[in-house]
Order: C-alpha cells, then sequence, then structure tokens
C-alpha cells in the first residue's frame, strides 16, 4: 500500500470526462457488470518483456533504465518507462480518514453494530460500501479524480487496489461486501479509465479473472500468486499481460524455482514488503 492520494480529492464532484482520442465509446454502461462491453478507448498495453519494477513505497531509478513501472498516484512517472499509476479503489488511503468521515461516512463499511470496518492488515484504512448505485457513483465521483489525475500527469495505466473485498469480508455481523457490487464498482472505473485513454489492470483476486476479463479489464498485477499457487489463475485469462510481484518475507521456495514455474509472468520480480527505496536496509530486488 501506498501512502497519500491526491489532495484533489477534496473537491468531492467528478469532473466530466471526455473520450481520449481515437475512442470508440459503444454506449454500454460501464456501472453496469452485466453490460456486455464499456465504453473504451484505444490504450497501449504495458510491454511482456524488459525490465520491470513495482515502486509504490518509493519512486526511484534504476540504473539501465525500467521498461514497465508501478508508482504511486502521487509519484511522478518514470521517463522512459511504461507507468502505471497505483490507486486504492476499495479502501480510503491512510491519513484521508476525514475526507471520508466528513459528509461522506455512509460510504464507508459498517457492521451490524453501526461500527465502521477496517482493514486488520492495514487498520489506518477503512473499507468503502459499494453496495448500491448511488453508493458506487459517489465512490467514483471522490476517487475518479485520481484516475483523472493520473491521465493528467502522463501515466499510461492504472491499477486499481483491494478489488478483492468481498473475499475478506462476508460476514454481516462484521462487514458484508457482495461480489457483484464490488464487480459493479470496478466496471465504472474500467469505464473512467478507458474513456481517460488509460489502460486499466485488475489487481488480484485470481477467484474473477474470468469476469475482471469479460468487464474490461485490459491486463493484471498479481502479488504473490506463486506462494498461493495461483498463478495460471491469471496468465490462463489475461496471458502474457500480467505483472507478477513476490515478496521475500513470503516466499514458497527459493526464486529461481518460483522463475522456472510453468505459469509464472513474464515480468515477475521479487521485492521487499514495503517497497522502500534502494537506501534503504530492506530493500530486495530481483527479477527472473
Amino acid at each position: 500500500m501506498p501512502h497519500l492520494i491526491l489532495a484533489a480529492l477534496a473537491v468531492l464532484t467528478l469532473t466530466a470526462c471526455q473520450a481520449a482520442p481515437g475512442a470508440t465509446p459503444d454506449g454500454g454502461d460501464p456501472a453496469d457488470p452485466g453490460t456486455a462491453s464499456v465504453a473504451a478507448a484505444e490504450v497501449t498495453l504495458p510491454p511482456t518483456s524488459g525490465r520491470f519494477d513495482y515502486q509504490l513505497g518509493a519512486a526511484y531509478d534504476l540504473a539501465g533504465g525500467l521498461d514497465v513501472v508501478a508508482r504511486d498516484a502521487t509519484a511522478q512517472p518514470a521517463a522512459g518507462a511504461y507507468n502505471i499509476c497505483y490507486v486504492n479503489g476499495f479502501q480510503t488511503q491512510p491519513g484521508e480518514a476525514d475526507l471520508w468521515l466528513d459528509g461522506n461516512e455512509d460510504l464507508l463499511l459498517h457492521d451490524a453494530a453501526g461500527n465502521l470496518v477496517i482493514d486488520p492488515d492495514w487498520p489506518d484504512e477503512y473499507v468503502l460500501d459499494p453496495s448500491t448505485e448511488d453508493k458506487r457513483d459517489r465512490i467514483v465521483g471522490i476517487l475518479g479524480q485520481v484516475v483523472t489525475g493520473c491521465a493528467d500527469a502522463g501515466f499510461a495505466a492504472v491499477e486499481i487496489d483491494n478489488l478483492d473485498t468481498w473475499t475478506r469480508f462476508t460476514d454481516p455481523a462484521t462487514g458484508l461486501i457482495e461480489q457483484e457490487d464490488a464487480l459493479a464498482l470496478a466496471a465504472a472505473y474500467i469505464g473512467l479509465a478507458h474513456q481517460e485513454g488509460l489502460a486499466i489492470g485488475q489487481k488480484n483476486a485470481a477467484e474473477a479473472t474470468t469476469q475482471g476479463r469479460d468487464l474490461g479489464f485490459d491486463f493484471a498485477v498479481t502479488e504473490e500468486c506463486a506462494a498461493y499457487d495461483e498463478c495460471g489463475a491469471y496468465t490462463g485469462v489475461y496471458g502474457d499481460h500480467v505483472l507478477q510481484v513476490e515478496y521475500t518475507d513470503n516466499l514458497p521456495q527459493d526464486f529461481a524455482t518460483v522463475c522456472a514455474g510453468p505459469d509464472r509472468a513474464p515480468l515477475t520480480i521479487l521485492r521487499d514488503r514495503d517497497l522502500v527505496g534502494p537506501d534503504d536496509a530492506a530493500y530486495a530486488y530481483d527479477q527472473c
């Protein structure tokens, strides 16, 4: 998880988006996952060869340059690389609680007792509630500005994190998200990204790669698919257009064995859990 989202989120009304040059909208409803297709532009997919890095914790240059890199929405794109912009689309960002608690608390998930639900792995992040069309529209009205900001900054694509909330919040007593509601919100992000001329990556959620591809995701970003033996769920649907990140603290075998796996993505890297920069003693980086 990166740190702060754009300060522009304080403005709660989504600026109307214009289709990018070359866009060919088909009239589909991007908020409806049952629609056969969504409005799409001619987008550029990430390269499937070259040097890849995942820089959500710190943005930095590598000797020899990069071909593909993912960075937080608050960072600048890397010169000469295909840049993917990280957007936390299903949970709040650390330090941004006031944006949601002041007038938008109903967009946050509550448990049966009315308490706000937080991610136990990230205790400074509230979980968003996509349970109605109105709520989804308002969420996109806020976070959609981050997506458009990524396009304005010069990123080529976005990845939308925490799509898998429906797999982690499954009990009405402690907070429930339905899969169809999460996918409906994903569809809205897909429609917006394509209108902005951005490719959009499905982040994790191996259980829904087929649904995600059908919704209109262009590629996938997977964390720890080797650790959980699910890389084939991504490469079987997205082919070579999968970016794979493994972490040093949860590696099921040595990295060379991961690289030799039949289902691993063409661009597969090993990183430290906090994705720190090279100046930090905890920094780790390797690529197949």
